[in-house]
């Protein structure tokens, strides 16, 4: 006899895409680096990646991979993508508005460019799928990095005047995020490890970097409300679950969760209406060591999947007392081999979470389409849909059919 774990009423189901990694043809920061890196991404992925990995993409050593070019031109085919996530039965869709495109030169803006972002929006209210529109995803206007980026004094002005820009022409919008994954993931791998551009190591810039983005969301945030005093703000927040062994690993555990986990959120706390979680990383920490799991199953790039993750994370975010939207979950699965396994058991510690308490109103796996994953290029797959870059063929992958079945019926059959 089956079972229905009911999610509650209104519950929004979606996916979520960033501009850079699926519009093609930008012209920013990222795309500045990628011609300047992609040969040494290419040589690089034969020290970086698990032979295993470099047996099965071997894409990953073409300087072709790193270069986003048109991604999956989602710029000219969003109808036919947001088409794909009506037959999903998806009821919300998270997207972002590429900056670069907006204000191309420093206080010039592109009149012809919100018109197009604004169709995106009417096209996804019409296909009765609520748009969370999210104003920076990583990318940079190029007169901006020049400026120095989030490293200048003055940067927290710019994207306010950005965003003013933004939320006074987009006014049908009722959910905004701010910024994406501002400190964990862009200032440490910018500023600290020189993963991301500008590519410095300066424990001193991260956090010079931290604080701009900090102002940058709370003078959003006043933005936002200012113009639509309705809307619900907030950011996106990439949370790991940090899993203890030992007397030492705890207090490395309360650490990393004070200044990794939650920095963000409670130096912005007063300004987000919401909390935006991302979760997609178990990390066991044992003694002094680090990333310590078991790896019985993992996603094509190394990644443990660990759906009971989830649940401790939002078991933590309970006490900040917001509502909660997850706006990234999901896996590199090429093959689409673990794929449905991997939503359904995220779902089912979501579920638990929620009749513990926790205030969590919807879910956005990532992504709904293949698409360009920063540094390593085109070969780690996401999507529910798969791309052929060659074509541009859209193919719903067999999960993305089980998904569906979730969202039409608000729950998980048992």
């Amino acid at each position: 006899m089956s079972n229905l774990l009911k999610f509650p009423d209104g519950f929004l189901w979606g996916t979520a895409t960033s501009a850079h990694q699926v519009e093609g043809d930008n012209l920013n920061d990222w795309t500045e680096w990628e011609k300047e890196n992609a040969e040494r991404l290419a040589r690089e992925a034969r020290i970086y990646w698990q032979p295993w990995q470099q047996k099965k993409f071997l894409e990953m050593f073409s300087p072709e991979n790193y270069i986003s070019g048109r991604a999956t031109d989602h710029y000219n085919r969003y109808e036919e993508d947001f088409d794909l996530a009506k037959v999903m039965n998806n009821n919300a869709h998270r997207f972002s508005i590429e900056w670069s495109r907006i204000e191309p030169e420093e206080g010039k803006f592109d009149e012809k460019e919100i018109e197009h972002y604004r169709q995106v929006i009417w096209a996804l209210k019409k296909r009765g799928i609520e748009p969370f529109v999210t104003l920076w995803h990583y990318t940079n206007p190029i007169w901006f990095q020049k400026k120095g980026g989030w490293l200048n004094k003055n940067s927290p002005k710019y994207f306010e005047r950005y965003a003013n820009k933004i939320s006074r022409s987009l006014q049908n919008v009722k959910f905004w995020i701010t910024l994406n994954e501002p400190d964990d993931i862009y200032a440490f791998y910018a500023y600290y490890t020189g993963r991301y551009p500008p590519q410095e190591k300066s424990f001193r810039k991260t956090w010079r970097a931290l604080n701009n983005l900090v102002s940058a969301h709370k003078k959003a945030y006043r933005k936002i409300h200012e113009n639509c005093p309705s809307s619900m703000v907030g950011f996106a927040n990439n949370i790991i679950y940090f899993e203890s062994k030992g007397i030492i690993a705890r207090i490395i555990k309360i650490f990393a969760n004070k200044y990794w986990n939650f920095w963000f959120l409670r130096k912005t706390f007063s300004y987000n209406d919401f909390i935006g979680c991302s979760f997609y990383r178990h990390n066991t920490l044992s003694s002094f060591k680090v990333n310590q799991n078991e790896n019985i199953e993992t996603t094509d790039i190394g990644w443990e999947i660990y759906p009971k993750g989830i649940y401790y994370v939002l078991k933590e975010l309970k006490k900040y007392q917001k509502p909660i939207y997850i706006t990234e979950n999901g896996l590199a699965d090429a093959q689409d081999k673990y794929r449905e396994k991997f939503i359904i058991g995220h779902l089912n510690w979501i579920h638990k979470a929620i009749t513990e308490g926790v205030d969590v109103r919807g879910y956005f796996y990532w992504s709904l389409l293949d698409n360009f994953e920063w540094d390593k290029g085109f070969w780690p797959r996401f999507g529910l849909v798969e791309i052929d870059y060659q074509t541009m063929e859209r193919k719903v992958r067999p999960s993305a059919q089980e998904y569906a079945k979730i969202c039409k019926n608000n729950g998980l059959i048992t």
